[in-house]
């Protein structure tokens, strides 16, 4: 007989255990979760134990869904089933939960970034309500030698490093508790793992770099060794002059971008500076409601 319920803080080992048994079957190549990585998610994406749920049959775990909670809305970070166990109402039964749980204490938007490569996944949150809202896509981006050699100066500017809290200073990352943060308005709209709220939970980890000039940032660009851009935005209409000087400097190698939003960044300005669309993920939202 099946049963379910919500976590607590101290269920960390739980929901450790209940990953490793139901999403790692799907993810093969993934590294197990240890209690240190999902602690790391808690501090990193606001995972909040008690938006977790584990699904039973006596006392193995067969179901999990991993939720992450902000002011303006939660995040299913992750939801999955055991392998013999699917196809019995599992995975509806809990994201249903969750929904009346926080129709209740709020956020009331619920969302989710389900990979295109997944169609199970994107038939659980439509079955669930869930409609989609966007399309998220990966790019690659490899240095060009030749281009960085080219890339010069631009005139009246100057590069620089900066930090996240440079830019947080200077107002270019946007306030996550302002009522436009949930909106996308004032600042583009990013997926959950590069929100401001992620860059200042990981900012010791990561380098930035930005065009100035005598009065402000024109553009600027935050990035993880090795390989990962979380951030890149210009101010100022220039052909991409100043975003391709700034990844002129990352040095070589293969750089992700993933799950871009439509309205962060132009597919043209993308395809300008030479990074190229790998894959992608579909923004499903929903409302919260009783059941």
């Amino acid at each position: 007989m099946s049963a379910y319920r919500f976590c607590r803080t101290d269920d960390v080992g739980l929901l450790v255990d209940a990953l490793n048994r139901c999403w790692a079957p799907y993810y093969p190549g993934e590294p197990p979760v240890t209690a240190a990585s999902f602690k790391r998610s808690i501090r990193d994406l606001q995972v909040w134990c008690s938006s977790c749920m584990v699904a039973f049959s006596g006392a193995d775990p067969i179901g999990v869904l991993i939720g992450a909670k902000r002011p303006s809305a939660t995040l299913i970070h992750r939801i999955a089933v055991h392998p013999d166990h699917v196809r019995q109402g599992h995975g509806r039964h809990m994201l249903a939960s969750l929904s009346s749980k926080l129709a209740i204490l709020g956020p009331p938007r619920l969302i989710a970034e389900v990979p295109e490569a997944l169609p199970a996944g994107a038939a659980l949150f439509a079955a669930a309500g869930y409609v989609p809202e966007a399309v998220l896509t990966d790019y690659l981006w490899q240095v060009d030698t030749r281009a960085a050699n080219e890339a010069g100066e631009v005139a009246g500017g100057f590069v620089i490093p900066v930090t996240v809290d440079d830019l947080a200073a200077n107002g270019l990352l946007g306030d996550p508790t302002s009522p436009l943060a949930s909106s996308g308005q004032g600042h583009p709209p990013t997926c959950w793992e590069r929100s401001v709220e992620t860059l200042t939970a990981r900012k010791d980890e990561i380098t930035g770099l930005a065009v100035a000039s005598d009065e402000r940032l024109e553009a600027y660009i935050l990035y993880i060794e090795p390989g990962e851009i979380v951030l890149l935005r210009c101010s100022i209409e220039d052909g991409g002059a100043r975003l391709r000087l700034l990844l002129s400097r990352l040095g070589g190698g293969t750089f992700r971008f993933p799950k871009v939003h439509p309205t962060e960044v132009s597919a043209e300005l993308l395809e300008t500076l030479g990074f190229r669309p790998a894959g992608g993920h579909v923004l499903y939202a929903a409302r919260a409601r009783s059941a």
